[in-house]
């Protein structure tokens, strides 16, 4: 079990219900840290829109899994609060190609990583590309199972990862020697894959039909609000698709392979094991 210089011992998970921080409290229990799982819906309650939330969640934490929200504001005044009150590890979630991200899009990723770069504390930033999991559990789940995933990306690649492999790192990272002060990792899968790939190797997983469809970005926008989405999400999944198209989270990273000195696990394996569990039944 981690030890850390003052009395304080407990790992402060923020998005404990999300892809990450759900498979992180799993990971960090047990392996018998002691884990605060903070979210608005977590027994620890925590809340970036009310800040009487957040020193009750601090309280007694060494250190922090910080997953900033879209709006940057509330990130640096709670890092300072955190840091004050006697954490002294940051690893923050942000993602691969974030200083090319405009606006609308990765805002609070990128304060994130300002603010644990300059809380004074040992801050450690994690840049995965996205998460498999994204077929699977939201964001890409339903298109899927309805056969059909349409997005404006072209034939550019991308490096996806798994989670898994992702709380992996940050348990590794949060719990291990200083020397991941002041690094920042990026995380992906071994191999860069179109979108169109992708689907094609979750489709035979599934054994069903999937098609892969190119959008322009104002077919991608109108079909977005077609189905319900708020003109904020439409927004930042266009700044995200843009961003993309430049190629600036193409190629593969190797923080996995730093961290945990193993490759990281193909988007071939993900796809066998989610589609054994009926993913896309």
């Amino acid at each position: 079990m981690t030890t850390y210089a003052n009395n304080a011992k407990d790992i402060l998970v923020l998005a404990a219900t999300g892809k990450t921080g759900r498979r992180l409290v799993r990971r960090l229990r047990e392996a018998g840290e002691s884990v605060r799982a903070a979210s608005r819906s977590a027994q620890v309650r925590f809340d970036w829109s009310d800040p009487a939330t957040w020193e009750p969640a601090v309280a007694g934490a060494a250190a922090v899994y910080l997953v900033a929200p879209d709006d940057p504001a509330p990130v640096g005044d709670f890092v300072k609060l955190a840091a004050g009150a006697g954490a002294e590890r940051f690893v923050a979630l942000s993602g691969g190609g974030i200083e090319a991200v405009g606006p609308g899009f990765g805002e609070g990723m990128a304060e994130g990583e300002r603010a644990v770069r300059d809380s004074g504390a040992q801050w450690t930033v994690l840049r995965p590309n996205n998460f498999f999991q994204n077929f699977s559990e939201d964001l890409w789940h339903r298109p899927l199972r309805e056969g059909r995933l349409a997005l404006p990306i072209g034939e550019v690649p991308e490096p996806f990862v798994d989670a898994e492999d992702i709380a992996e790192v940050a348990a590794a990272v949060l719990t291990g020697p200083d020397h991941h002060h002041g690094r920042v990792y990026g995380l992906s899968g071994p191999r860069a894959l179109t979108f169109r790939a992708a689907v094609e190797t979750i489709a035979r997983a599934a054994g069903r039909p999937m098609r892969f469809e190119e959008l322009t970005p104002e077919d991608y926008a109108a079909e977005l609000r077609a189905e319900g989405h708020p003109e904020a999400a439409v927004t930042a999944l266009g700044a995200l698709f843009a961003m993309h198209r430049g190629g600036h989270s193409a190629e593969p990273a190797d923080g996995v392979q730093q961290v945990l000195g193993r490759e990281p696990r193909s988007l071939e394996a993900y796809a066998a094991q989610a589609a054994a569990a009926g993913a896309w039944a």
